[in-house]
């Protein structure tokens, strides 16, 4: 049965990615002007401007987005949202997940992608971790960020998690960060990702819902960078515990 539906899931992804380009395409004038009040302001005017992206696509090509609370969101506070990272549509659903102005930390080679690129570039910080002093600078780039009270999105495990396991082990950067400015770490788990966009193709697009789960918010008062070890075991054994309980 999947064999005979194949032909008409390439022609689904295809239709999906066009429809993907028309629609950058159309809004790619009102980011090139939002792009001249700055990074800050004219950056949270493109992130709105992704919004209204992902509001058009993802119905268009049956994919419906639902947020789930385990806590009311105080959307008065800033955070370090930290989530899972399994498939490429991660990036979009970014847009649909958080309804608020934020900055993901992302690879900086996407920035390279032409027209897409451009508007990559400006909200999100991008980060070459092979580079060390390109580490560094975008781990200033998110502290000030946080400063003007605009939250921050980190993918702990850096790259997509290939193992058997429900995450790949964490980097410390976003619970140092955390720390280090005092702000509270918000885990978020992509529930269905993995299922309607598999990392090995972009082929293997499926129309569904999409989950995003908000779990409560882990403070870090009192905490000193020693307790980074113990900080980022805990956030990540509650995660694991919700993509255990939820993919079951």
């Amino acid at each position: 049965m999947k064999i005979l539906l194949r032909p008409l899931q390439i022609l689904y992804s295809i239709y999906a990615l066009l429809l993907f380009v028309l629609i950058m395409l159309l809004l790619f004038p009102f980011v090139l002007l939002a792009s001249l009040f700055g990074n800050v302001r004219g950056g949270n005017i493109i992130y709105r401007i992704c919004m209204l992206w992902g509001d058009i696509w993802f119905p268009l090509v049956g994919i419906f987005h639902k947020n789930i609370y385990e806590q009311p969101l105080d959307k008065s506070k800033s955070y370090i949202y930290v989530a899972n990272h399994i498939s490429y549509l991660d990036a979009a659903i970014i847009v649909k997940t958080f309804r608020k102005p934020l900055r993901p930390l992302g690879k900086a080679e996407f920035a390279k992608v032409p027209v897409f690129g451009y508007i990559y570039k400006n909200v999100i910080v991008s980060v070459d971790r092979s580079n060390p002093h390109n580490r560094a600078r975008s781990v200033q780039r998110l502290k000030a960020f946080l400063k003007k009270g605009i939250s921050v999105l980190v993918f702990p495990e850096g790259t997509f998690n290939k193992t058997d396991k429900p995450l790949k082990d964490f980097y410390d950067g976003a619970f140092r960060i955390a720390i280090e400015t005092g702000t509270p770490i918000k885990p978020v788990l992509f529930l269905d990702m993995h299922d309607r966009l598999h990392y090995d193709s972009i082929f293997s697009l499926t129309p569904g819902k999409s989950r995003s789960l908000f779990l409560e918010e882990i403070s870090v008062a009192g905490l000193t960078l020693k307790d980074i070890p113990q900080l980022k075991e805990k956030v990540y054994r509650i995660m694991e515990r919700g993509l255990k309980e939820l993919r079951d």
